[in-house]
């Protein structure tokens, strides 16, 4: 493994089903105005990172939310739908209020079972599996020391971030939800993979010691 690579899981901005708390899945929701401000703010934060290569899910949330960055550092959007979010089937496009009402039990237990379909979909465990492959096949056109980004979404990235890590499949859910436009960036070492940041908003600050 090469060392010292920089992975930067960004999720999308806001849509109007994020805002009114409905189930997006794989539906491909436009962003609102306000998501498209998340995105152009971000990516004033994102290109001091001197990104080498910017992946997105090809949904539209994704792909605007990655161009908004790829404009700003003459970068072109590779997209590939292996990075989408968690398909759930006959969840997508209810209010969570619904899904409390009609499906309580299976959505209590798909918040903390990484092996739950919800709505008959994806499990968490496949989504990472095909998150992290297409990080694997990207990960290929980025130096040694370099930076990759991707934009993704909120569910996906965290399938990836858990299974990069290495946590078992049980403890996934300690990973909290993510902001609309906050990224998290995760880190090579001779040991592998290590969390640097989560949920972030600001950029990453250097360690001035480690616990090692």
């Amino acid at each position: 493994m090469t060392a010292h690579r920089r992975l930067v899981l960004w999720r999308h901005g806001r849509t109007a089903w994020n805002a009114e708390q409905r189930f997006q899945g794989q539906t491909d929701i436009a962003l609102d105005e306000v998501g498209m401000e998340q995105a152009r703010m971000a990516a004033q934060f994102l290109q001091h990172l001197k990104p080498d290569r910017i992946i997105a899910s090809d949904l539209q949330r994704a792909v605007v939310t990655a161009q908004m960055l790829g404009d700003l550092v003459d970068l072109p959007v590779v997209t590939d739908p292996d990075l989408r979010e968690t398909f759930a089937g006959a969840w997508e496009g209810l209010v969570r209020a619904e899904l409390m009402r009609d499906h309580d039990a299976d959505f209590a237990r798909w918040a903390w079972d990484s092996h739950a379909r919800p709505g008959g979909g994806e499990t968490r465990v496949e989504v990472a599996d095909r998150m992290v492959r297409a990080i694997e096949r990207e990960l290929a056109h980025v130096p040694e020391g370099g930076t990759l980004i991707i934009a993704t979404h909120g569910g996906a990235a965290r399938a990836a971030i858990a299974s990069l890590l290495g946590l078992p499949t049980d403890h996934w859910s300690c990973l909290g939800v993510l902001s609309n436009c906050a990224w998290s960036v995760v880190r090579e070492d001779s040991t592998g993979w290590r969390l640097q940041e989560y949920n972030a908003g600001s950029l990453p600050q250097p360690a001035l010691a480690d616990d090692r």
